[in-house]
């Protein structure tokens, strides 16, 4: 059994509903706030209270509801949610601190910084089976409805275990359904039977986002245009008067600039991690340090928005559903070490070539380093292969659908981005109506 959140853009059936859940959600704010610093937060660290003992003073005689009985205008579920919510923010800190990260502590959330209720197990409805394509209600209790964009249906077989609303900074609302279920993915090949040239090993890059073993690389996606549009936009919010209709207005433009970049990020590195799981019965990547990078690298912006431990998750997750290994490799000396003899050399970053002194081997030098990256994956699998297997496989075709006919016509191995279109669903954005148009 696993568990998947499925996400839709979600609006609300009328005015009254949005203001009622907006309500809601800071009532949920309010009992957060009050458990972290009057509750958890004055404990001492060995001694601090258990989410049960927290949310049984939610009730009782002496109860935080019977100090303020405006708390019981929201669900009871959603209200020890918001209590758990500390115990789970808690856990994901003390995670980060063993990765290394230098974390604080839990803070009291403005209502900027709030901004979803969760009901668990009870409260909700979902009605998929409205005689509309691409639609769906999901009603929450004392709130009222909320039309989905039914982009992608639920599995039939699962069990809703909690649905998460939210309004986004940008303004609009959308609903998180958390299902459990058994899905029916394909089973992984045996290793003793993976055939070499069925694997691929890619390297990450900025110049090239993923430069493959089979000699394929795709640009980094052009960015300037997203990066413009979000600049205009922060100059004009600080012409705003802070809190104004205004200022909110051209707040929620800027959020709507990054995330039509985050978009894009996504869309682009989930259809490649699924193309290349697809194909392959194997895929080897870096296990990059991306933290160490942007940290100690000049270039740490645009190793940011490479976003390459997304992107090495994207294929974990893809791997899962696909039936394809997703094999992490050490990436110290993966740019230096030949593929074909193992001789290191020193390549600063302007050295785009790799030509090795010992051997004589001349090639790219990410495609060098895919190579490598290939060979280490394949001992790590336990596949035997020979140097000339080693880089082989991938086909002629491009990893996915392409389009805009002026950018069809390149003879390199070099794909650009622009090539690589929608191959699923309808975008999150996308409003009810103009979904079932598609449908």
């Amino acid at each position: 059994m696993v568990e998947e959140t499925f996400k839709y853009a979600a609006t609300p059936e009328d005015a009254e509903t949005a203001t009622a859940a907006w309500h809601d959600i800071q009532t949920c704010r309010e009992v957060y706030n009050h458990a972290l610093t009057q509750e958890y937060r004055p404990r001492p660290d060995y001694d601090k209270p258990s989410y049960t003992e927290m949310q049984n003073k939610l009730t009782g005689t002496t109860g935080w509801k019977q100090r303020w009985p405006e708390w019981k205008n929201a669900y009871s579920k959603c209200l020890q949610m918001a209590i758990r919510r500390i115990k789970q923010s808690e856990r994901v800190l003390e995670s980060l601190q063993t990765r290394g990260y230098n974390v604080g502590q839990l803070k009291w959330k403005p209502p900027r910084e709030y901004r979803s209720i969760t009901y668990n197990q009870s409260g909700f409805d979902v009605d998929h089976n409205t005689d509309r394509t691409g639609h769906a209600i999901v009603n929450f209790s004392k709130i009222g409805d909320f039309h989905l964009n039914y982009h992608r249906p639920l599995p039939e077989d699962g069990d809703i275990t909690q649905i998460i609303l939210k309004k986004e900074k940008t303004g609009d609302w959308s609903v998180s359904i958390v299902v459990e279920y058994d899905p029916q993915y394909p089973e992984k090949p045996c290793v003793e039977e993976i055939n070499p040239t069925d694997t691929v090993g890619i390297d990450l890059g900025i110049t090239k986002f993923i430069h493959d073993s089979a000699g394929r690389s795709f640009g980094s996606l052009d960015e300037q245009r997203d990066r413009d549009r979000i600049e205009r936009r922060h100059r004009n919010l600080s012409r705003k008067a802070y809190g104004s209709n205004s200022w909110e207005k051209a707040r929620q433009k800027l959020a709507q600039a990054y995330d039509q970049l985050q978009n894009r990020r996504e869309d682009y590195r989930e259809k490649l991690a699924d193309e290349y799981t697809t194909r392959y019965d194997a895929v080897f990547l870096e296990d990059l340090d991306v933290k160490a990078m942007t940290e100690d690298d000049g270039n740490s912006r645009n190793i940011a928005s490479m976003s390459w431990r997304q992107t090495i998750q994207a294929f974990k997750r893809h791997g899962k559903k696909n039936g394809c290994y997703v094999i992490e490799v050490p990436p110290e000396g993966t740019t230096k070490r030949c593929s074909q003899c193992g001789c290191e050399t020193e390549k600063p970053l302007w050295v785009r070539e790799h030509s090795c002194p010992s051997c004589g081997f001349e090639t790219d030098r990410d495609y060098n380093a895919a190579l490598e990256i290939k060979r280490l994956g394949l001992e790590k699998l336990g596949v035997e292969a020979t140097m000339q297997t080693v880089g082989q496989g991938m086909a002629e075709s491009t990893p996915a659908e392409t389009a805009l006919p002026g950018d069809t016509e390149e003879t390199s191995d070099e794909v650009s981005p622009k090539r690589v279109v929608e191959t699923g669903s309808p975008c999150l954005k996308e409003p009810p109506k103009a979904a079932s148009r598609q449908g």
